[in-house]
């Protein structure tokens, strides 16, 4: 198993009412639009990451699990992995229900998405909570 963790920060935007996506960003900002993003100002993006981590999720069998944390709630959204999974997004990672795979793509097959999370996590990501991602993958 590997494991990353992921630093961000809530943002007075964050509604998290995506149906298929949820989102970490590197800005700073949130516009109202961003309905899918749920921390802003994250330490860390699909670039950034560890090169055993990549290699394990590039496998169509790899289980892939992210522990969304702030104050304290505590949401999980498990996923797969994928071989077309590139690793290469600079700026943003994206968790997907569906199979779509984009640079920014860390997840696929989830079993969430933003609108599945708890409301009082969302409530204190609106707040600007910190936010910290746990991802492991097996």
């Amino acid at each position: 198993m590997h494991e990353v963790t992921v630093h961000a920060t809530g943002h007075e935007h964050v509604r998290a009412t995506h149906e298929s996506t949820l989102e970490l960003t590197t800005d700073d900002w949130l516009t109202p639009a961003g309905d899918c993003i749920v921390g802003v100002e994250a330490d860390t993006t699909p670039a950034d990451l560890p090169g055993a981590f990549v290699e394990a999720c590039q496998d169509e069998a790899a289980l892939l699990t992210a522990e969304f944390r702030a104050d304290d709630t505590t949401a999980t959204v498990n996923g797969r992995g994928d071989p077309d999974l590139t690793f290469e997004g600079e700026r943003s990672m994206v968790f997907r229900t569906s199979a779509y795979v984009d640079d920014r793509t860390v997840m696929v097959g989830a079993d969430g998405a933003a609108d599945d999370l708890d409301r009082d996590l969302v409530a204190a990501l609106e707040a600007g909570a910190d936010l910290t991602v746990t991802l492991r993958v097996e």
